[in-house]
C-alpha cells in the first residue's frame, strides 16, 4: 500500500522545484515518489522481486522485461545522471516519466 500522503508531497515537492528551475531536485523528488510507488507494488507480491533505494528501484523497473516498454524506458531516462545527459537517454521533463511509471504501478497492473 502507498503512503498517499507522502507521495502526493514528493510530486508537489518536484513541481514546486521545477517551477523553481531546480531541475536536479525535481528529479530527486520524481524518483522518490517512484520509489514510494514500486515499493507499495513490491509489497503487494507474495516475494519480492527486489528492495533498494530509489536508484535501485529505477534500474530494477528498466531491466523488467514484463513491464511496458513506455514503462521501461522512463524508469531510465529517469535514472540517468545529470552527467551522463548527453551519452544516455535523460529525461528534461522528470515529473511527467515518474507518471508514466506511477500510473502504471497505480493502475492494478500485476504482472510478475
Amino acid at each position: 500500500m502507498v503512503n498517499q500522503t507522502l507521495l502526493d508531497q514528493e510530486l508537489a515537492a518536484a513541481v514546486k522545484a521545477s517551477n523553481d528551475g531546480n531541475d536536479g531536485k525535481a528529479r530527486v523528488c520524481a524518483r522518490r515518489a517512484v520509489a514510494l510507488v514500486a515499493e507499495g507494488w513490491l509489497g503487494g507480491l507474495r516475494e519480492p522481486l527486489w528492495s533498494g533505494d530509489a536508484m535501485e528501484h529505477l534500474r530494477q523497473i528498466q531491466r523488467q522485461p514484463s513491464f511496458p516498454l513506455p514503462v521501461r524506458q522512463a524508469a531510465e531516462r529517469l535514472s540517468t545522471p545529470v552527467p551522463r545527459r548527453d551519452a544516455a537517454p535523460f529525461t528534461t521533463e522528470p515529473l511527467a516519466d515518474a507518471r508514466v511509471i506511477i500510473e502504471y504501478f497505480t493502475a492494478g497492473t500485476r504482472e510478475r
